[in-house]
């Protein structure tokens, strides 16, 4: 693991201005580049903690907050601890919140993401490799689709409503994908059944996707956070060992 530098910046995109977290390693050589999709709870210790190894391991990564339209970070306060007791109510307030993100939006600010990274010294020239945690990893999925020229690699954790039966699931844009996809499932999660899990895993042969689809046996949904009482250890070195086996492959 390598020395890193990690800082607040500002992203333009056609909706305003976004704060993201920008983090490579410190002698600001290009590197391959991540972008980084936050789980509902959004940007916070814990989360930049986990982009700043993904950046030790030799790349630059970046997390925007996907939910700019709606304050900067916090857009919701959060305990240090996030245990289920306090679950409800903080998914109270960021309900209308995440129903405000349409697929539209949020493929609106993946153009600028992307754009942004292309002019960024610190990533190398290339397409970029995607990651997302829970509602992150739908909004990878969708990205890989939407921007397939850009895009090298995609990895999906705990990922809720990857595959409904709705006419605007992540996993239609699966016939576009052109990157390699690992796509990792908590286990018994309501959010990503058997029967999602399946439909998301034929859509990716049928469109002849590489990929790879695994359920952690006896982890939860969120298992890779660590600020939350779903947290891991386990699984998440599991999840660290797949995802920089997939970017050492792809980028």
């Amino acid at each position: 693991m390598t020395a890193t530098v990690g800082t607040a910046v500002d992203i333009p995109t056609a909706d305003g201005t976004a704060d993201a977290y920008l983090t490579h390693p410190a002698d600001g050589g290009p590197r391959p580049a991540v972008l980084l999709y936050m789980d509902a709870f959004g940007l916070r210790p814990s989360l930049r903690a986990m982009a700043d190894r993904l950046a030790g391991a030799g790349y630059t990564v970046l997390v925007p907050n996907v939910f700019h339209r709606s304050g900067r970070t916090p857009v919701v306060e959060l305990p240090e601890f996030i245990d289920p007791r306090a679950r409800p109510e903080i998914f109270e307030r960021l309900g209308p919140v995440m129903r405000s993100l349409t697929p539209d939006r949020a493929m609106r600010d993946a153009d600028a993401w992307l754009r942004w990274l292309a002019d960024l010294p610190e990533a190398a020239d290339g397409p970029v490799a995607l990651v997302g945690y829970c509602m992150g990893a739908g909004l990878a999925l969708r990205t890989a689709g939407t921007f397939p020229d850009r895009v090298a690699a995609v990895a999906g954790f705990h990922g809720a409503n990857l595959a409904t039966d709705g006419p605007d699931s992540p996993h239609l844009v699966a016939g576009d994908i052109t990157a390699e996809a690992y796509f990792a499932h908590a286990d018994q999660d309501p959010g990503m059944d058997a029967e999602q899990q399946e439909r998301l895993a034929a859509a990716l042969t049928a469109a002849g996707v590489r990929h790879r689809c695994e359920v952690y046996p006896g982890a939860h949904h969120g298992y890779t956070q660590a600020d939350t009482a779903a947290y891991d250890a386990e699984a998440t070195e599991r999840h660290w060992a797949a995802l920089l086996d997939l970017l050492k492959r792809t980028v």
